[in-house]
Order: structure tokens, then C-alpha cells, then sequence
């Protein structure tokens, strides 16, 4: 990342993963052979306050719908 706040986005996004883990948002599992994964990416969004400033550091975790 070449993000000045880097350190926050990825604090973020730790986080984010750590709330999916404690969710149970998905099971880890072998992949079968012959079948293809399905891609994905992290976005990252800054929150602005009324004097510009970054108020919170947002991540969210998406998948790639044109690899399904």
C-alpha cells in the first residue's frame, strides 16, 4: 500500500478479519481438484470530518463476481 495512513488501513482491515473468524463468515476446506476459486480484494474507504480530516479508516472484503 502506498497509503501515508497504510498502518490504519491495515489495522482495518486485521480487524475486519478478525471479526469474520469470530463470525464464522465461511469454513476453510480443501479445493477440489478441477474446480476453479473465486477471486477477491480488499477496498479500503477513508471517512471524512466536516474539517477534512480522516475520522475512521474503513475496509471491506469482496469477491471478484467476473471469476465465478
Amino acid at each position: 500500500m502506498l497509503d501515508i495512513d497504510s498502518d490504519k488501513s491495515l489495522e482495518a482491515m486485521r480487524s475486519k478479519m478478525d471479526s469474520m473468524g469470530s463470525n464464522q463468515v465461511w469454513t476453510l476446506i480443501d479445493q477440489p481438484k478441477g474446480v476453479k476459486s473465486v477471486g477477491c480484494k480488499w477496498v479500503y474507504k477513508h471517512n471524512l470530518g466536516a474539517d477534512r480530516e480522516v475520522t475512521a479508516f474503513k475496509t471491506r472484503f469482496m469477491v471478484k463476481r467476473c471469476t465465478q
